[in-house]
């Protein structure tokens, strides 16, 4: 066997295999069709379900299913609940030192930056400021004067 003669047999392999893979998808994509057919073909005869003395009955019957499910998902949901909660207090236990002191350097962390912006505000809008607090010393020193007389 020569190099040619293993690459025409490999060549007819692949082929082989996609020959088949292509009628195995289509072979499935035809029976999803024909299952979406028949649950097209099983339509709900209106008139029947709505107008046939069982209606009521039904209707009570699936709000009985509906209740029942959230009945039981409700407890599922409350269990999960408690069951966070105490994971949580666990946690919150376990790891307390190193929350309270990750919260102090951030109070710290928090109160240099306020600093810094309140000097830089300040340094920015003096001229401002001290204008805004003269004009109100003013007003309080004119009041004052109307108080005493």
């Amino acid at each position: 066997m020569d190099l040619e003669e293993l690459k025409r047999i490999r060549k007819a392999n692949i082929i082989a295999h996609k020959k088949k893979k292509q009628a195995y998808y289509r072979k499935k994509k035809l029976a999803q069709s024909a299952d979406k057919i028949l649950n097209i073909s099983k339509s709900i005869d209106y008139e029947n379900e709505l107008f046939s003395g069982n209606f009521v009955n039904k209707i009570k019957e699936i709000a009985k299913k509906q209740k029942l499910y959230v009945d039981n998902r409700q407890e599922i949901i409350h269990l999960k609940i408690k069951e966070y909660r105490e994971k949580k207090q666990q946690y919150y236990k376990e790891h307390k030192k190193e929350r309270l002191e990750y919260d102090k350097e951030y109070r710290d962390k928090k109160r240099e930056a306020l600093r810094e912006y309140r000097r830089k505000y300040y340094a920015k809008n003096r001229e401002k400021i001290l204008a805004r607090q003269k004009e109100a010393r003013k007003k309080q020193q004119t009041r004052d004067q109307i108080d005493v007389i």
